[in-house]
Order: structure tokens, then C-alpha cells, then sequence
């Protein structure tokens, strides 16, 4: 609930300050219809960088791999006793 009110704020602060540039003429009329767009693209623009980076520095897990391993053999294991052919082709 907290953060809906924090973007609800930033949306409105942002809102009233795009207004306030329209009814003012300290840029072009213009280009202060554009603004919104120019967020968006840049809302965009910010969160295609964050998951490049978020890619570029995934960490690796090297204990978890061999966790993950073991349950592997051991889900094998369980469907071999089972009598589930298990054999990759």
C-alpha cells in the first residue's frame, strides 16, 4: 500500500508540473506536449538499462548449482524405482 502511494504522489507532482509548464511559457507550447512522451521513453529507456545491467552482473550460485544437482539425481533416482524410463535419446 505504500508504494501505490508513492507513485500515486510522484504521478501527481509530476502531473501538476507538466500543467504548470503548459500554463506558463517557460518552454514552447510545443514541446510541453511532448513531455509526457519524453517520460515515457525515458521510464523506458531507464528500465532497459537496469536489466542489461541486472544481466551484465547476475551473480552466480555455484552452492546452489550443486544443490540443484543433487535433487536432479535424486528425482532420477525416485523415478527409476518407480519404473520410469529416465534415458535421454
Amino acid at each position: 500500500m505504500k508504494h501505490i502511494v508513492k507513485i500515486l504522489t510522484l504521478l501527481v507532482a509530476i502531473s501538476a508540473l507538466w500543467i504548470g509548464l503548459l500554463q506558463t511559457s517557460v518552454l514552447p507550447h510545443n514541446h510541453a506536449w511532448l513531455l509526457p512522451i519524453y517520460l515515457i521513453v525515458s521510464l523506458g529507456c531507464y528500465g532497459l538499462l537496469m536489466v542489461g545491467v541486472g544481466l551484465m552482473t547476475f551473480p552466480t550460485c555455484p552452492r546452489e548449482g550443486l544443490l540443484l544437482q543433487q535433487d536432479i539425481d535424486e528425482a532420477k533416482e525416485y523415478l527409476k524405482q518407480k519404473g520410469v524410463d529416465i534415458s535421454s535419446n
